[in-house]
């Protein structure tokens, strides 16, 4: 796996995981009782495209951290499509940290995994 461009990695800032999404997500295998999550990490992270020119795709990615914002790159909870727009992929991470906030987040990012 590619380590992650952490020059175009765009934070925002840490979200508690509600007690919906706790469950949810430990439902979902990703929840490590060695290192418990307590709170989600959204990002806006640029993907530099192959060319000469220094071009980006985005993507919103939803990491499972701690209290310190450590989380486990490798392990996303959820990666959003590529988009070509970076105001687009700040958008859906604006929505995404509004859904994490009403304890909502795992629902929104099941649903969209499915469709």
């Amino acid at each position: 796996m590619k380590t992650p461009n952490y020059h175009d990695f765009y934070q925002k800032a840490l979200i508690p995981i509600g007690y919906n999404d706790l469950l949810a997500l430990k439902e979902y295998g990703t929840y490590d009782c060695d290192s418990p999550s307590t709170h989600w990490l959204i990002a806006v992270e640029g993907e530099q495209l192959p060319q000469s020119n220094i071009y980006f795709h985005w993507k919103v990615s939803i990491y499972p951290s701690n209290v310190e914002g450590d989380f486990n790159w490798k392990r996303p909870f959820y990666c959003s499509p590529i988009m070509v727009s970076i105001d687009s992929a700040h958008e859906l991470a604006c929505s995404l940290v509004t859904s994490g906030k009403l304890d909502q987040l795992t629902a929104i990012s099941l649903q969209e995994k499915i469709s």
